[in-house]
């Protein structure tokens, strides 16, 4: 029977802040799509983001936490914000000091202090890891006054007080839901600003949809806050050992930690391999 896996990136497929999986990981999803299931990345990033993984075979994905969804060359979702959204977004979060960093499908743009503000932070989740990556090694994070107008899909919030972040979530959340990591990082608190017009949850009923699967013939694997409705959705709700203590309260099974080969021990455990 054709089983679905979803898979988060960050903290779960690879190390966090990091674009190489585990030589456990892609044996594990080899094994699996030769026994004739398809694998997913479910991801809050965006499409450019995902190049240096796509190499990898995967059978499509849902990005920009279920904003921009395909399978094989057919996208089968496609919803970004409409431009007074961001413009009143992005007016609102900055007047409150967050800093923000907005996702198009081919491009990110970051305010220019970014940097500044994660080279002060300690720790963090696996969110935090990336975005702490991804500025250091220039990770095509282009100046927010780069700008080009293209359709954007996902903001991005990191801010030294979680007080600043909720003066802005009354005025917003009626388009938005404010996912904020739990696991915060030493002088920043982060998450993610998701239209609530779509989210990783519903990215994958899209697709089991498309591919008359049952969702109780689904997996989703994750490791922060933004995994949530994944782990809601799918038949099967695995968390790793080293995500966040709140998510593993919406999984089926904890397995081991991305390090510790987790992917790869529980498609075992699970029969998919």
């Amino acid at each position: 029977m054709e089983k679905l896996i979803f898979l988060d990136i960050d903290g779960t497929l690879t190390p966090a802040g990091t674009n190489v999986p585990p030589d456990s990981a892609l044996e594990a999803i080899r094994r699996a799509q030769k026994n004739g299931h398809k694998v997913f990345l479910c991801t809050g990033r965006n499409l450019d983001m995902l190049k240096p993984l796509l190499v990898y075979g995967f059978d499509g994905v849902v990005s920009s936490s279920g904003g921009y969804v395909t399978y094989k060359d057919k996208v089968i979702v496609d919803i970004p914000m409409k431009k007074e959204q961001l413009d009143t977004a992005l007016e609102l979060l900055h007047k409150n000091g967050v800093f923000c960093t907005i996702e198009g499908k081919d491009g990110s743009f970051g305010d220019e202090d970014l940097k500044e503000l994660l080279d002060g932070t300690e720790g963090g989740n696996s969110e935090i890891e990336r975005w702490r990556k991804a500025l250091s090694e220039n990770l095509g994070i282009k100046p927010m006054s780069q700008y080009d107008g293209q359709p954007i899909y996902k903001v991005v919030i990191m801010a030294r007080q979680e007080q600043q972040i909720d003066e802005c979530r009354q005025a917003l959340e009626k388009d938005f839901q404010f996912v904020i990591q739990d696991v915060p990082a030493h002088g920043c608190v982060n998450g993610e600003l998701v239209n609530r017009q779509f989210d990783k949850g519903r990215g994958i009923q899209k697709i089991a949809e498309y591919l008359n699967v049952p969702l109780s013939d689904t997996f989703g694997f994750g490791d922060g806050m933004n995994d949530v409705e994944m782990l809601e959705t799918v038949g099967t709700a695995v968390c790793m050992e080293n995500g966040s203590e709140t998510l593993k309260t919406y999984a089926d099974y904890i397995c081991p930690s991305v390090t510790d080969d987790g992917i790869y021990k529980a498609f075992e455990k699970f029969g998919l391999i």
